[in-house]
Protein backbone atom coordinates (compact mmCIF):
# COMPACT_ATOMS: atom_id res chain seq x y z
CA UNK A 1 0.00 0.00 0.00
CA UNK A 2 1.44 3.84 -0.52
CA UNK A 3 2.80 5.48 2.14
CA UNK A 4 0.56 8.17 3.50
CA UNK A 5 -0.13 11.13 3.91
CA UNK A 6 -0.70 11.87 0.25
CA UNK A 7 -0.59 15.25 -0.13
CA UNK A 8 -3.42 16.17 -3.32
CA UNK A 9 -6.33 14.32 -4.15
CA UNK A 10 -4.23 12.39 -7.00
CA UNK A 11 -4.64 8.57 -8.62
CA UNK A 12 -2.24 7.27 -6.12
CA UNK A 13 -4.59 8.85 -3.26
CA UNK A 14 -7.27 7.26 -4.74
CA UNK A 15 -5.79 4.08 -4.51
CA UNK A 16 -4.70 4.52 -1.28
CA UNK A 17 -8.01 5.43 0.03
CA UNK A 18 -9.35 2.38 -1.23
CA UNK A 19 -6.98 0.44 0.05
CA UNK A 20 -7.19 1.91 3.77
CA UNK A 21 -11.20 2.05 3.05
CA UNK A 22 -11.27 -2.14 2.45
CA UNK A 23 -8.47 -2.20 5.26
CA UNK A 24 -11.13 -0.38 7.91
CA UNK A 25 -14.48 -2.39 6.37
CA UNK A 26 -12.60 -5.75 6.92
CA UNK A 27 -12.15 -5.09 10.83
CA UNK A 28 -15.47 -3.02 10.90
CA UNK A 29 -17.86 -5.98 8.99
CA UNK A 30 -18.56 -8.29 11.84
CA UNK A 31 -19.83 -5.23 14.02
CA UNK A 32 -21.55 -3.79 11.10
CA UNK A 33 -23.29 -7.20 10.01
CA UNK A 34 -23.93 -7.05 13.88
CA UNK A 35 -26.05 -4.18 14.19
CA UNK A 36 -28.23 -4.63 10.75
CA UNK A 37 -31.51 -3.88 11.47
CA UNK A 38 -32.86 -1.75 8.36
CA UNK A 39 -33.89 -2.18 5.88
CA UNK A 40 -33.92 -6.01 6.41
CA UNK A 41 -32.59 -7.77 9.74
CA UNK A 42 -30.18 -9.76 7.63
CA UNK A 43 -27.05 -9.33 9.28
CA UNK A 44 -25.01 -8.99 5.90
CA UNK A 45 -24.48 -4.95 5.91
CA UNK A 46 -20.82 -5.09 7.01
CA UNK A 47 -19.97 -8.13 4.27
CA UNK A 48 -21.59 -6.47 1.23
CA UNK A 49 -20.03 -3.06 1.96
CA UNK A 50 -16.62 -4.89 2.18
CA UNK A 51 -17.12 -6.91 -1.28
CA UNK A 52 -18.37 -3.71 -2.88
CA UNK A 53 -15.03 -1.92 -1.89
CA UNK A 54 -13.13 -4.73 -2.89
CA UNK A 55 -14.33 -4.50 -6.11
CA UNK A 56 -13.77 -1.00 -6.55
CA UNK A 57 -10.11 -1.38 -5.02
CA UNK A 58 -9.42 -4.36 -7.51
CA UNK A 59 -10.59 -2.34 -10.57
CA UNK A 60 -8.19 0.97 -9.33
CA UNK A 61 -5.10 -1.68 -8.84
CA UNK A 62 -5.78 -3.10 -12.19
CA UNK A 63 -5.43 1.04 -13.63
CA UNK A 64 -2.32 1.33 -11.64
CA UNK A 65 -0.72 -2.29 -13.21
CA UNK A 66 -1.86 -1.00 -16.98
CA UNK A 67 0.34 1.86 -16.17
CA UNK A 68 3.34 0.42 -14.75
CA UNK A 69 4.83 0.72 -11.15
CA UNK A 70 7.20 3.98 -11.25
CA UNK A 71 5.78 7.02 -9.69
CA UNK A 72 6.10 9.05 -12.94
CA UNK A 73 3.74 6.35 -14.72
CA UNK A 74 0.63 6.52 -12.44
CA UNK A 75 -2.64 7.02 -14.17
CA UNK A 76 -4.67 10.68 -14.07
CA UNK A 77 -6.57 11.38 -11.49
CA UNK A 78 -9.54 10.99 -13.88
CA UNK A 79 -8.66 7.22 -14.75
CA UNK A 80 -8.32 6.08 -11.22
CA UNK A 81 -11.74 7.87 -9.86
CA UNK A 82 -13.64 6.21 -12.70
CA UNK A 83 -12.59 2.85 -12.34
CA UNK A 84 -12.60 3.34 -8.65
CA UNK A 85 -16.45 3.96 -9.62
CA UNK A 86 -16.99 1.20 -12.04
CA UNK A 87 -15.61 -1.53 -10.07
CA UNK A 88 -17.71 -0.24 -7.60
CA UNK A 89 -21.15 -0.49 -9.51
CA UNK A 90 -20.09 -3.81 -10.85
CA UNK A 91 -19.40 -5.26 -7.61
CA UNK A 92 -22.54 -3.77 -5.32
CA UNK A 93 -23.89 -5.74 -3.61
CA UNK A 94 -27.09 -5.57 -1.10
CA UNK A 95 -28.88 -2.23 -0.76
CA UNK A 96 -25.37 -0.78 1.42
CA UNK A 97 -23.38 -1.62 -1.33
CA UNK A 98 -25.33 -0.44 -3.91
CA UNK A 99 -25.48 3.19 -1.81
CA UNK A 100 -22.01 2.98 -1.56
CA UNK A 101 -21.27 2.46 -5.56
CA UNK A 102 -23.34 5.96 -6.09
CA UNK A 103 -21.05 7.77 -3.47
CA UNK A 104 -17.92 7.17 -5.41
CA UNK A 105 -19.58 7.30 -8.62
CA UNK A 106 -20.81 10.72 -7.97
CA UNK A 107 -17.38 11.74 -6.13
CA UNK A 108 -15.93 10.27 -9.74
CA UNK A 109 -17.67 12.86 -11.25
CA UNK A 110 -16.30 15.88 -9.69
CA UNK A 111 -12.51 14.10 -9.54
CA UNK A 112 -12.55 13.29 -13.54
CA UNK A 113 -14.30 16.58 -14.82
CA UNK A 114 -11.06 17.35 -16.55
CA UNK A 115 -9.72 14.47 -17.83
CA UNK A 116 -6.10 16.29 -17.91
CA UNK A 117 -5.99 16.97 -14.19
CA UNK A 118 -3.24 15.55 -12.11
CA UNK A 119 -4.62 15.81 -9.09
CA UNK A 120 -7.14 18.40 -6.73
CA UNK A 121 -7.52 20.10 -3.74
CA UNK A 122 -9.56 20.76 -0.71
CA UNK A 123 -11.89 22.71 -3.17
CA UNK A 124 -12.24 19.78 -5.23
CA UNK A 125 -12.73 17.37 -2.16
CA UNK A 126 -15.72 19.70 -0.89
CA UNK A 127 -17.13 19.18 -4.16
CA UNK A 128 -17.03 15.90 -4.81
CA UNK A 129 -18.27 14.99 -1.01
CA UNK A 130 -21.45 17.23 -2.33
CA UNK A 131 -21.93 15.61 -5.63
CA UNK A 132 -21.55 12.10 -3.76
CA UNK A 133 -24.51 12.71 -1.52
CA UNK A 134 -27.01 14.33 -3.78
CA UNK A 135 -26.22 11.84 -6.42
CA UNK A 136 -27.08 8.64 -3.95
CA UNK A 137 -30.23 10.81 -2.68
CA UNK A 138 -31.13 10.84 -5.99
CA UNK A 139 -30.43 7.19 -6.98
CA UNK A 140 -33.20 5.86 -3.94
CA UNK A 141 -36.69 5.86 -4.87
CA UNK A 142 -37.94 6.71 -1.36
CA UNK A 143 -35.26 7.89 0.88
CA UNK A 144 -35.51 7.81 4.70
CA UNK A 145 -33.55 10.02 7.15
CA UNK A 146 -31.46 8.01 9.81
CA UNK A 147 -29.48 6.28 7.67
CA UNK A 148 -26.57 6.57 5.43
CA UNK A 149 -28.17 8.80 3.34
CA UNK A 150 -28.45 11.28 6.22
CA UNK A 151 -24.44 10.50 7.14
CA UNK A 152 -23.68 11.34 3.69
CA UNK A 153 -25.52 14.62 3.72
CA UNK A 154 -23.75 15.38 6.79
CA UNK A 155 -20.48 14.67 5.86
CA UNK A 156 -20.71 16.71 2.77
CA UNK A 157 -22.48 19.83 4.92
CA UNK A 158 -19.75 19.85 7.54
CA UNK A 159 -17.08 19.73 4.42
CA UNK A 160 -19.02 22.42 2.60
CA UNK A 161 -18.63 24.66 5.56
CA UNK A 162 -14.42 24.27 6.22
CA UNK A 163 -12.17 25.89 3.80
CA UNK A 164 -8.49 24.19 4.22
CA UNK A 165 -6.42 21.38 2.35
CA UNK A 166 -8.11 18.15 1.74
CA UNK A 167 -6.66 16.52 4.98
CA UNK A 168 -8.69 19.30 6.84
CA UNK A 169 -11.55 19.08 4.53
CA UNK A 170 -11.38 15.20 4.66
CA UNK A 171 -11.32 15.64 8.71
CA UNK A 172 -14.68 18.02 8.77
CA UNK A 173 -16.67 15.10 6.78
CA UNK A 174 -16.06 12.46 9.13
CA UNK A 175 -16.63 14.60 11.91
CA UNK A 176 -19.71 15.17 10.67
CA UNK A 177 -20.53 11.65 9.73
CA UNK A 178 -19.91 10.39 13.39
CA UNK A 179 -22.21 13.31 14.72
CA UNK A 180 -24.87 12.58 11.98
CA UNK A 181 -24.36 8.69 12.75
CA UNK A 182 -25.24 8.83 16.28
CA UNK A 183 -28.15 10.56 15.57
CA UNK A 184 -29.08 8.10 13.49
CA UNK A 185 -31.51 6.25 16.28
CA UNK A 186 -33.41 9.40 17.25
CA UNK A 187 -34.33 9.55 13.35
CA UNK A 188 -36.09 5.59 12.60
CA UNK A 189 -37.65 3.79 15.40
CA UNK A 190 -36.63 0.72 14.59
CA UNK A 191 -32.65 1.67 15.34
CA UNK A 192 -33.92 2.82 18.84
CA UNK A 193 -35.74 0.11 19.78
CA UNK A 194 -32.71 -2.34 18.88
CA UNK A 195 -30.43 0.18 20.24
CA UNK A 196 -28.20 0.44 17.49
CA UNK A 197 -26.90 3.36 15.00
CA UNK A 198 -27.64 2.70 11.32
CA UNK A 199 -25.05 -0.19 9.59
CA UNK A 200 -24.81 1.91 6.33
CA UNK A 201 -24.19 4.99 7.85
CA UNK A 202 -21.47 3.17 10.25
CA UNK A 203 -19.52 1.93 7.29
CA UNK A 204 -19.53 5.17 5.84
CA UNK A 205 -17.83 6.43 8.36
CA UNK A 206 -15.68 3.94 8.48
CA UNK A 207 -14.71 4.86 4.86
CA UNK A 208 -14.47 8.54 5.62
CA UNK A 209 -12.41 7.38 8.38
CA UNK A 210 -10.22 5.93 5.51
CA UNK A 211 -10.20 9.35 3.57
CA UNK A 212 -8.66 11.23 6.69
CA UNK A 213 -6.08 8.67 7.13
CA UNK A 214 -5.46 8.94 3.44
CA UNK A 215 -4.52 12.84 3.64
CA UNK A 216 -3.28 13.31 7.37
CA UNK A 217 -1.22 10.06 8.04
CA UNK A 218 -3.64 9.72 11.05
CA UNK A 219 -6.43 6.72 12.28
CA UNK A 220 -9.41 9.05 13.40
CA UNK A 221 -10.79 7.73 16.74
CA UNK A 222 -14.56 6.88 17.07
CA UNK A 223 -14.87 8.87 20.07
CA UNK A 224 -18.94 9.57 19.22
CA UNK A 225 -19.71 6.10 18.09
CA UNK A 226 -17.91 4.71 21.15
CA UNK A 227 -19.84 6.75 23.54
CA UNK A 228 -23.17 6.18 21.56
CA UNK A 229 -22.25 2.38 21.54
CA UNK A 230 -21.34 2.28 25.45
CA UNK A 231 -24.68 3.56 26.42
CA UNK A 232 -27.11 0.85 23.07
CA UNK A 233 -24.53 -1.62 24.98
CA UNK A 234 -25.85 -1.07 28.33
CA UNK A 235 -29.09 -0.96 27.07
CA UNK A 236 -29.97 -3.51 24.93
CA UNK A 237 -27.12 -6.08 25.44
CA UNK A 238 -28.74 -9.23 24.98
CA UNK A 239 -30.97 -7.84 21.53
CA UNK A 240 -27.47 -6.67 20.19
CA UNK A 241 -26.28 -10.32 21.02
CA UNK A 242 -29.16 -12.13 19.20
CA UNK A 243 -28.33 -9.87 16.39
CA UNK A 244 -25.00 -11.05 16.02
CA UNK A 245 -25.80 -14.69 15.85
CA UNK A 246 -28.78 -14.83 14.21
CA UNK A 247 -29.09 -11.77 12.12
CA UNK A 248 -31.64 -10.75 13.48
CA UNK A 249 -33.51 -8.42 16.20
CA UNK A 250 -36.55 -8.37 18.20
CA UNK A 251 -36.86 -4.92 16.54
CA UNK A 252 -39.28 -5.25 13.01
CA UNK A 253 -38.56 -2.96 10.05
CA UNK A 254 -40.39 -4.13 7.47
CA UNK A 255 -43.05 -6.85 8.94
CA UNK A 256 -44.86 -8.82 6.43
CA UNK A 257 -42.44 -6.99 3.41
CA UNK A 258 -41.14 -8.13 0.06
CA UNK A 259 -39.67 -11.28 0.93
CA UNK A 260 -36.44 -11.24 -2.03
CA UNK A 261 -33.67 -9.39 -2.78
CA UNK A 262 -33.18 -8.96 -6.46
CA UNK A 263 -30.21 -7.03 -7.75
CA UNK A 264 -28.57 -7.35 -11.12
CA UNK A 265 -26.23 -5.49 -13.48
CA UNK A 266 -28.37 -3.78 -16.34
CA UNK A 267 -27.33 -2.39 -19.70
CA UNK A 268 -29.74 0.10 -20.66
CA UNK A 269 -30.47 4.07 -22.04
CA UNK A 270 -31.51 6.50 -19.46
CA UNK A 271 -35.15 6.77 -20.68
CA UNK A 272 -35.81 2.55 -20.67
CA UNK A 273 -34.41 3.14 -17.12
CA UNK A 274 -36.77 5.66 -16.49
CA UNK A 275 -39.31 3.45 -16.93
CA UNK A 276 -37.76 0.41 -15.09
CA UNK A 277 -37.64 2.73 -11.89
CA UNK A 278 -41.37 3.25 -12.44
CA UNK A 279 -42.38 -0.24 -12.79
CA UNK A 280 -39.81 -1.78 -9.67
CA UNK A 281 -41.36 0.84 -7.77
CA UNK A 282 -44.84 -0.39 -8.44
CA UNK A 283 -43.43 -4.02 -7.27
CA UNK A 284 -41.81 -4.02 -4.70
CA UNK A 285 -39.51 -1.45 -1.82
CA UNK A 286 -35.95 -0.46 -0.87
CA UNK A 287 -35.71 0.62 -4.85
CA UNK A 288 -31.71 1.50 -5.66
CA UNK A 289 -30.94 1.84 -9.36
CA UNK A 290 -27.32 3.80 -9.64
CA UNK A 291 -25.00 4.19 -12.49
CA UNK A 292 -25.71 5.65 -16.15
CA UNK A 293 -23.40 5.60 -19.62
CA UNK A 294 -25.64 2.96 -20.12
CA UNK A 295 -24.22 0.25 -17.57
CA UNK A 296 -26.88 0.08 -14.01
CA UNK A 297 -27.26 -1.56 -10.86
CA UNK A 298 -30.61 -2.49 -10.05
CA UNK A 299 -31.52 -3.09 -6.39
CA UNK A 300 -35.37 -3.70 -5.07
CA UNK A 301 -37.16 -5.91 -2.35
CA UNK A 302 -40.25 -7.77 -4.04
CA UNK A 303 -42.14 -10.65 -3.82
CA UNK A 304 -42.39 -11.28 -7.54
CA UNK A 305 -39.00 -12.05 -7.97
CA UNK A 306 -39.42 -13.23 -11.67
CA UNK A 307 -41.89 -10.17 -12.10
CA UNK A 308 -38.77 -7.76 -11.33
CA UNK A 309 -36.01 -9.08 -13.53
CA UNK A 310 -38.89 -9.35 -16.62
CA UNK A 311 -38.73 -5.16 -15.99
CA UNK A 312 -35.10 -5.64 -16.21
CA UNK A 313 -35.43 -7.46 -19.58
CA UNK A 314 -37.61 -5.39 -21.13
CA UNK A 315 -35.32 -2.34 -20.49
CA UNK A 316 -32.07 -3.79 -21.46
CA UNK A 317 -29.90 -6.61 -20.90
CA UNK A 318 -29.60 -7.32 -17.25
CA UNK A 319 -26.99 -10.06 -16.22
CA UNK A 320 -24.72 -10.95 -13.24
CA UNK A 321 -28.39 -11.53 -11.61
CA UNK A 322 -28.69 -12.44 -7.49
CA UNK A 323 -31.85 -13.31 -6.32
CA UNK A 324 -32.15 -13.95 -2.28
CA UNK A 325 -35.03 -15.44 -0.23
CA UNK A 326 -34.66 -13.55 2.97
CA UNK A 327 -36.26 -16.54 4.44
CA UNK A 328 -39.55 -18.25 5.80
CA UNK A 329 -39.65 -17.41 9.24
CA UNK A 330 -37.64 -14.68 9.48
CA UNK A 331 -37.75 -10.94 10.88
CA UNK A 332 -38.68 -10.04 7.39
CA UNK A 333 -41.74 -12.00 6.81
CA UNK A 334 -43.09 -12.72 10.26
CA UNK A 335 -41.43 -10.19 13.15
CA UNK A 336 -40.52 -13.38 15.13
CA UNK A 337 -37.02 -14.36 15.65
CA UNK A 338 -35.42 -16.63 12.93
CA UNK A 339 -34.06 -20.01 14.28
CA UNK A 340 -30.53 -20.78 13.78
CA UNK A 341 -30.18 -22.68 10.50
CA UNK A 342 -28.03 -26.12 11.10
CA UNK A 343 -24.66 -26.11 9.00
CA UNK A 344 -24.58 -29.00 6.70
CA UNK A 345 -21.71 -31.47 7.39
CA UNK A 346 -20.22 -30.81 3.29
CA UNK A 347 -21.08 -28.24 0.40
CA UNK A 348 -19.39 -27.46 -2.64
CA UNK A 349 -18.85 -23.87 -3.84
CA UNK A 350 -17.96 -23.40 -7.48
CA UNK A 351 -17.10 -20.56 -9.73
CA UNK A 352 -19.19 -21.09 -13.12
CA UNK A 353 -18.84 -18.56 -16.52
CA UNK A 354 -22.27 -18.45 -17.31
CA UNK A 355 -26.19 -19.00 -16.00
CA UNK A 356 -26.22 -22.32 -17.47
CA UNK A 357 -23.35 -23.73 -16.00
CA UNK A 358 -24.65 -22.42 -12.80
CA UNK A 359 -27.82 -23.81 -13.46
CA UNK A 360 -26.93 -27.43 -13.62
CA UNK A 361 -23.96 -27.25 -10.82
CA UNK A 362 -26.75 -25.88 -8.64
CA UNK A 363 -29.34 -28.82 -9.80
CA UNK A 364 -26.04 -30.87 -8.52
CA UNK A 365 -26.63 -29.03 -4.91
CA UNK A 366 -23.20 -26.78 -5.70
CA UNK A 367 -23.63 -23.03 -4.18
CA UNK A 368 -22.03 -21.29 -7.09
CA UNK A 369 -20.01 -17.78 -7.81
CA UNK A 370 -21.36 -16.20 -11.49
CA UNK A 371 -17.54 -15.19 -13.07
CA UNK A 372 -18.31 -12.58 -16.40
CA UNK A 373 -15.64 -12.48 -18.79
CA UNK A 374 -13.54 -9.46 -17.20
CA UNK A 375 -14.56 -9.24 -13.99
CA UNK A 376 -13.55 -12.83 -12.25
CA UNK A 377 -14.75 -12.85 -8.37
CA UNK A 378 -12.66 -11.61 -5.61
CA UNK A 379 -11.81 -13.19 -2.60
CA UNK A 380 -14.12 -11.52 -0.41
CA UNK A 381 -16.65 -12.84 -3.19
CA UNK A 382 -15.56 -15.97 -2.76
CA UNK A 383 -15.94 -16.34 1.58
CA UNK A 384 -19.10 -15.18 1.04
CA UNK A 385 -20.11 -17.73 -1.15
CA UNK A 386 -18.53 -20.60 1.43
CA UNK A 387 -20.33 -18.96 4.56
CA UNK A 388 -23.32 -19.00 2.63
CA UNK A 389 -23.05 -22.82 1.67
CA UNK A 390 -23.46 -23.09 5.27
CA UNK A 391 -21.41 -25.85 6.22
CA UNK A 392 -18.82 -27.33 8.44
CA UNK A 393 -16.69 -28.82 5.27
CA UNK A 394 -16.41 -27.26 1.76
CA UNK A 395 -15.00 -28.28 -1.30
CA UNK A 396 -13.60 -24.97 -3.23
CA UNK A 397 -13.94 -25.22 -6.78
CA UNK A 398 -12.28 -22.43 -8.83
CA UNK A 399 -12.90 -23.32 -12.59
CA UNK A 400 -10.05 -21.23 -13.94
CA UNK A 401 -6.37 -20.92 -13.47
CA UNK A 402 -6.33 -17.33 -13.22
CA UNK A 403 -8.07 -17.47 -10.06
CA UNK A 404 -6.10 -20.29 -8.09
CA UNK A 405 -4.09 -16.91 -6.16
CA UNK A 406 -8.20 -15.90 -5.27
CA UNK A 407 -9.13 -18.79 -4.10
CA UNK A 408 -6.09 -20.07 -1.87
CA UNK A 409 -6.74 -16.89 -0.25
CA UNK A 410 -10.40 -17.14 0.23
CA UNK A 411 -9.99 -20.83 1.41
CA UNK A 412 -7.25 -19.51 3.97
CA UNK A 413 -9.94 -16.91 5.38
CA UNK A 414 -12.87 -19.32 5.30
CA UNK A 415 -10.56 -21.90 7.28
CA UNK A 416 -9.78 -18.83 10.48
CA UNK A 417 -13.66 -18.94 10.47
CA UNK A 418 -13.25 -22.99 11.59
CA UNK A 419 -14.35 -24.08 8.23
CA UNK A 420 -12.49 -26.97 7.15
CA UNK A 421 -12.00 -26.25 3.04
CA UNK A 422 -9.70 -27.91 0.36
CA UNK A 423 -9.14 -26.22 -2.84
CA UNK A 424 -9.36 -28.58 -6.04
CA UNK A 425 -7.30 -26.41 -8.16
CA UNK A 426 -9.83 -27.07 -11.35
CA UNK A 427 -8.89 -24.89 -14.43
CA UNK A 428 -11.97 -24.83 -16.34
CA UNK A 429 -15.65 -25.31 -15.27
CA UNK A 430 -15.95 -28.99 -17.44
CA UNK A 431 -13.13 -29.83 -14.85
CA UNK A 432 -15.23 -28.73 -12.14
CA UNK A 433 -18.48 -31.00 -14.16
CA UNK A 434 -16.47 -34.23 -13.56
CA UNK A 435 -15.70 -33.40 -10.12
CA UNK A 436 -19.25 -32.72 -9.05
CA UNK A 437 -20.08 -35.96 -10.92
CA UNK A 438 -17.70 -37.93 -8.40
CA UNK A 439 -18.89 -36.00 -5.24
CA UNK A 440 -20.43 -38.07 -2.37
CA UNK A 441 -20.81 -36.23 0.45
CA UNK A 442 -21.06 -39.57 2.96
CA UNK A 443 -17.91 -40.45 1.80
CA UNK A 444 -14.95 -39.20 4.49
CA UNK A 445 -13.80 -35.72 3.91
CA UNK A 446 -10.38 -36.47 2.25
CA UNK A 447 -11.63 -39.69 0.33
CA UNK A 448 -14.46 -37.51 -1.30
CA UNK A 449 -11.53 -34.62 -2.06
CA UNK A 450 -9.17 -37.29 -3.40
CA UNK A 451 -11.55 -38.76 -6.01
CA UNK A 452 -12.76 -35.50 -6.96
CA UNK A 453 -9.56 -34.15 -7.31
CA UNK A 454 -8.26 -37.74 -9.36
CA UNK A 455 -11.76 -37.23 -11.62
CA UNK A 456 -11.00 -33.33 -12.28
CA UNK A 457 -7.12 -34.14 -13.30
CA UNK A 458 -8.08 -37.09 -15.63
CA UNK A 459 -9.92 -34.33 -17.46
CA UNK A 460 -8.37 -32.62 -20.33
CA UNK A 461 -10.14 -29.21 -21.06
CA UNK A 462 -10.46 -26.79 -24.32
CA UNK A 463 -12.25 -24.01 -25.49
CA UNK A 464 -13.02 -22.39 -28.73
CA UNK A 465 -13.15 -18.11 -28.96
CA UNK A 466 -12.59 -15.31 -31.14
CA UNK A 467 -9.62 -13.72 -30.93
CA UNK A 468 -9.96 -10.02 -29.91
CA UNK A 469 -6.80 -8.65 -31.49
CA UNK A 470 -3.56 -9.66 -33.06
CA UNK A 471 -1.09 -11.84 -30.74
CA UNK A 472 1.00 -14.51 -31.07
CA UNK A 473 0.29 -17.92 -29.78
CA UNK A 474 2.12 -21.13 -29.64
CA UNK A 475 -0.18 -22.33 -32.90
CA UNK A 476 1.53 -19.00 -34.84
CA UNK A 477 0.12 -15.10 -35.09
CA UNK A 478 -3.91 -14.80 -34.83
CA UNK A 479 -5.49 -11.84 -36.10
CA UNK A 480 -8.51 -10.16 -34.92
CA UNK A 481 -11.88 -11.98 -35.50
CA UNK A 482 -10.01 -15.64 -36.12
CA UNK A 483 -11.39 -18.62 -34.49
CA UNK A 484 -8.64 -19.89 -31.86
CA UNK A 485 -8.92 -23.44 -30.54
CA UNK A 486 -7.20 -23.54 -26.78
CA UNK A 487 -5.91 -26.86 -25.53
CA UNK A 488 -5.19 -26.79 -21.66
CA UNK A 489 -4.69 -22.93 -21.50
CA UNK A 490 -2.44 -23.06 -24.63
CA UNK A 491 -3.57 -21.49 -28.31
CA UNK A 492 -3.29 -24.69 -30.26
CA UNK A 493 -5.49 -23.94 -33.49
CA UNK A 494 -6.19 -21.27 -35.11
CA UNK A 495 -9.22 -21.54 -37.84
CA UNK A 496 -11.80 -19.07 -39.75
CA UNK A 497 -14.51 -21.38 -38.97
CA UNK A 498 -16.16 -22.42 -35.15
CA UNK A 499 -17.44 -25.71 -36.31
CA UNK A 500 -14.32 -26.93 -38.47
CA UNK A 501 -11.80 -25.48 -35.32
CA UNK A 502 -13.46 -27.47 -32.51
CA UNK A 503 -13.70 -30.36 -35.04
CA UNK A 504 -9.60 -30.18 -35.10
CA UNK A 505 -9.99 -28.99 -31.27
CA UNK A 506 -11.65 -32.67 -30.31
CA UNK A 507 -9.05 -35.03 -33.28
CA UNK A 508 -5.90 -33.19 -31.02
CA UNK A 509 -7.92 -34.09 -27.65
CA UNK A 510 -9.13 -37.78 -28.35
CA UNK A 511 -6.02 -38.90 -30.29
CA UNK A 512 -4.47 -39.81 -26.51
CA UNK A 513 -8.04 -41.78 -25.92
CA UNK A 514 -11.25 -41.02 -23.88
CA UNK A 515 -14.43 -42.28 -22.82
CA UNK A 516 -16.97 -38.98 -22.40
CA UNK A 517 -16.48 -35.53 -23.85
CA UNK A 518 -18.33 -32.94 -22.52
CA UNK A 519 -19.24 -29.99 -24.82
CA UNK A 520 -20.57 -27.11 -23.24
CA UNK A 521 -22.27 -24.37 -25.87
CA UNK A 522 -22.00 -20.35 -25.24
CA UNK A 523 -25.20 -18.40 -26.46
CA UNK A 524 -22.95 -17.36 -29.45
CA UNK A 525 -22.29 -20.21 -30.72
CA UNK A 526 -23.87 -21.53 -33.97
CA UNK A 527 -26.58 -23.68 -33.33
CA UNK A 528 -25.63 -26.55 -35.61
CA UNK A 529 -22.27 -27.06 -34.03
CA UNK A 530 -23.24 -29.55 -31.29
CA UNK A 531 -24.93 -31.59 -33.62
CA UNK A 532 -21.94 -31.84 -36.09
CA UNK A 533 -19.45 -32.58 -32.77
CA UNK A 534 -21.59 -35.22 -31.66
CA UNK A 535 -22.32 -36.95 -34.96
CA UNK A 536 -18.28 -36.86 -35.89
CA UNK A 537 -17.57 -38.19 -32.57
CA UNK A 538 -20.13 -41.05 -33.14
CA UNK A 539 -18.86 -41.94 -36.44
CA UNK A 540 -15.09 -41.68 -35.66
CA UNK A 541 -14.35 -42.81 -31.89
CA UNK A 542 -16.05 -45.91 -31.03
CA UNK A 543 -16.96 -46.27 -27.26
CA UNK A 544 -16.86 -42.41 -26.87
CA UNK A 545 -19.92 -40.91 -25.55
CA UNK A 546 -20.91 -36.99 -25.94
CA UNK A 547 -22.97 -34.91 -23.44
CA UNK A 548 -24.00 -31.32 -24.27
CA UNK A 549 -24.87 -28.45 -22.15
CA UNK A 550 -26.06 -24.90 -22.36
CA UNK A 551 -23.54 -22.70 -20.93
CA UNK A 552 -25.45 -19.30 -21.38
CA UNK A 553 -23.53 -16.03 -21.69
CA UNK A 554 -19.97 -17.79 -20.67
CA UNK A 555 -17.44 -16.09 -22.45
CA UNK A 556 -15.95 -18.48 -24.88
CA UNK A 557 -18.18 -20.32 -27.51
CA UNK A 558 -17.76 -23.48 -26.55
CA UNK A 559 -15.81 -25.29 -23.76
CA UNK A 560 -14.97 -28.92 -24.25
CA UNK A 561 -14.19 -31.56 -21.73
CA UNK A 562 -12.51 -35.24 -22.24
CA UNK A 563 -12.32 -37.65 -19.81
Amino acid sequence: MPQVPQTFFDALAVRTWCGLALRALGRAREEIDAINVYPVADGDTGTNLYLTMESAAAAVEAVFDGHGTLTERKPPLADAAQAMAHGALIGARGNSGTILAQLLRGMAQVLAADGETAHTDGEGLRLALRRAADSARHAVAHPVEGTVLSVASAAADAAGDTQGDCGTVARAAYEGACAALAATPGQLAVLERAGVVDAGGRGLVAVLAALVETFTGEVPVFTVLEAHARVAADETHTRVEDVSTSGATAATPCEGGPAFEVIYLLEADDSAVTRLRERLDALGDSLVVVGGDGLWNVHVHVDDAGAAVEAGVEAGRPYRIRITHFGLGDVHTTGAERPPRERAQRAVVAVVPGEGLAGLYGEAGATTVLARPGEPPASGELVAAVRRAHAREVVLLPNDAELRHTAAAAAEQARAEGIRVALIPTRSAVQGIAALAVHEPERRFDEDVVSMTSAAGATRYAEVAVAERQSWTMAGICQAGDVLGLVDGDVAVIGADVTATARAVLDRMLAAGGELVTLVLGDEAPASVADILEMHVRESYLAVDTVVYRGGRQGALLLIGVE
